[in-house]
């Protein structure tokens, strides 16, 4: 039986690819996975993978550029491998194994079964519809466990961990970067009976890999040549592939290889703005060299909301100052008592929370949302806390805040923000909120507009802490001050409503017994 090789989809806008080169040759022998040739379009090269093992037959030569889901070969699969008594002489009883040389006669391996376990991506919160490829970790060809760890996928909310459905070879489909829709196969699992292979020191494989195995010449196509990610990874060190001795299959470098090797040139201290590293060679001369990277899924969904947010609502920022002099003198006063007692830091955080569930729980347009033609008012404030993660801004949500105490409240903070750093939120943390707070103050902002956190109506902009002059019964004095920014929809908060909630926040934070008896 022959199968068709057809040039596959590599991108939306990409609708023709030119043979760069045919890694086997007509009428080798190719193994199911094997890389067979190379393709490029007009923005990256892309490696064909054989479907199936057997006999390859091409029918496009290298340099000519074909269409989408052209037929470019076949592969016969009940083709055998041509063998003669020298190699295998040579190669006795070893045979490969994902790169390495492995003796039958002193290990007891896997055993094949035969049975293919197909992972698709799974689904991962009702509004989610695709992911991201994030890393995998592990490698194609690698002998995977039962609910092992093998890669961990993005989507526009969350990180999480796939893992094996199966015991034995992992044949990865989808690669890191890739953006799949939920149930889109992301690879195969090729199970087996029996324990994990045993495998030679590293230090043996790269000389075992110059070997002849299964008529394979003694440096193939693949010896010294970089896989993609080490390609991509060697582009950023700026180093040579001459300068690395590869160690996966048939020699081939690998990202472990490069992540190993230490560039020739004297690294300069990185300048972070404009994203440009400067390098010195040995001879002193200076070299610019830039990177790019793709938008990760979170990235690209926050592009997206925060565009739609600035074109679709009637957005604006009111502005006004607190001064934070008895909030610290209070923190000061009793925080080690708190800390003692609650075993959590009395934080600025819980006192802008409770103020505001006061304020919106006396203006309920600022606590609203808009649904169609129709504005939901809440009778419960759940305050959405904005967090700087590893990965870019997340928000998960303080539920029913209105209720909680001051300790309650820092101890979600801090779980939350924990969750956030570590990439360890759930769906159900981050979804929902009837209100927004972000602290650009942390990272020395003095003043902001921030913008709403849709579909909610408003968000309140938390600033640096500056000692300001003031003038208080007609002495100029200093004082801790703090700008506060109110961005809100005019669609249904009115002005004379956004100004009122501002001075009532600002009014519970200046007179902390206010907030504590709420009046």
């Amino acid at each position: 039986m022959a199968i068709e090789l057809k040039v596959p989809s590599v991108g939306e806008s990409i609708t023709e690819v030119t043979i760069a080169k045919w890694i086997k040759s007509d009428g080798e022998y190719v193994e199911m996975d094997e890389i067979i040739c190379e393709l490029e379009s007009d923005k990256a090269t892309f490696e064909l993978n054989a479907e199936s093992s057997g006999i390859l037959k091409t029918k496009v030569a290298e340099g000519e550029t074909i269409e989408i889901g052209t037929v470019i070969g076949f592969i016969e699969e009940n083709g055998q491998p041509k063998t003669d008594k020298k190699s295998e002489a040579e190669i006795g009883d070893k045979v490969p194994d994902n790169g390495k040389i492995v003796d039958d006669k002193k290990t007891t391996g896997p055993e094949k079964t035969g049975e293919i376990v197909e992972m698709k991506v799974p689904s991962v919160g009702e509004s989610i519809t695709e992911v991201t490829i994030s890393t995998w970790i592990k490698n194609d060809g690698d002998f995977v466990e039962l609910d092992e760890v093998i890669a961990e996928i993005d989507s526009d909310k969350a990180t999480f961990e796939l893992t094996a459905e199966a015991k034995g070879i992992l044949h990865q489909i989808a690669k890191e970067g890739d953006t799949l829709e939920i149930d889109a196969i992301i690879c195969k699992i090729e199970k087996v009976k029996g324990g994990k292979p045993e495998e030679k020191p590293a230090e043996h494989v790269k000389e075992e890999n110059k070997k002849t195995i299964s008529g394979i010449s003694d440096r193939s196509y693949a010896y010294g040549h970089p896989s993609p990610a080490a390609a991509k990874l060697m582009a950023e060190k700026g180093i040579k592939p001459e300068e690395i001795d590869g160690t996966g299959p048939e020699g081939r470098i690998i990202k472990e290889d490069v992540a190993k090797t230490k560039p020739s040139i004297k690294e300069l201290p990185k300048i972070t703005e404009p994203e440009v590293e400067l390098f010195a060679d040995d001879e002193g001369r200076v070299r610019r060299l830039e990177r790019r990277e793709k938008l990760s899924q979170l990235r690209k969904t926050i592009s997206k909301r925060l565009v739609a947010v600035k074109n679709e609502t009637a957005m604006l920022t009111t502005f006004n100052e607190v001064n934070m002099d008895p909030i610290m003198s209070l923190r000061k006063k009793y925080k080690e008592k708190f800390k003692e007692r609650y075993e959590v830091n009395l934080g600025f955080m819980s006192f802008f929370t409770k103020a505001c569930c006061i304020a919106l729980h006396e203006w309920p347009s600022v606590n609203a949302s808009i649904d169609g033609e129709e504005i939901i008012y809440h009778d419960f404030v759940d305050i959405s806390i904005a967090v700087s993660a590893p990965k870019g801004l997340v928000v998960p949500v303080i539920r029913n805040a209105e209720k909680l105490s001051f300790a309650e409240i820092e101890k979600e903070v801090l779980t939350l923000a924990t969750k956030a750093r570590e990439n360890k939120l759930s769906i159900e943390e981050m979804t929902g909120g009837t209100f927004t707070i972000t602290n650009g103050g942390v990272f020395g902002s003095m003043l902001s507009t921030p913008i709403i956190n849709a579909p909610q109506s408003a968000i309140l902009g938390m600033h640096n802490i500056v000692e300001r002059p003031v003038v208080e019964n007609g002495n100029i004095v200093t004082r801790p001050i703090m700008y506060l920014a109110l961005s809100y929809d005019h669609r249904t908060i009115d002005g004379r409503e956004s100004v009122s909630f501002l001075v009532r926040v600002k009014e519970l934070l200046e007179d902390p017994t206010r907030l504590m008896l709420e009046i």
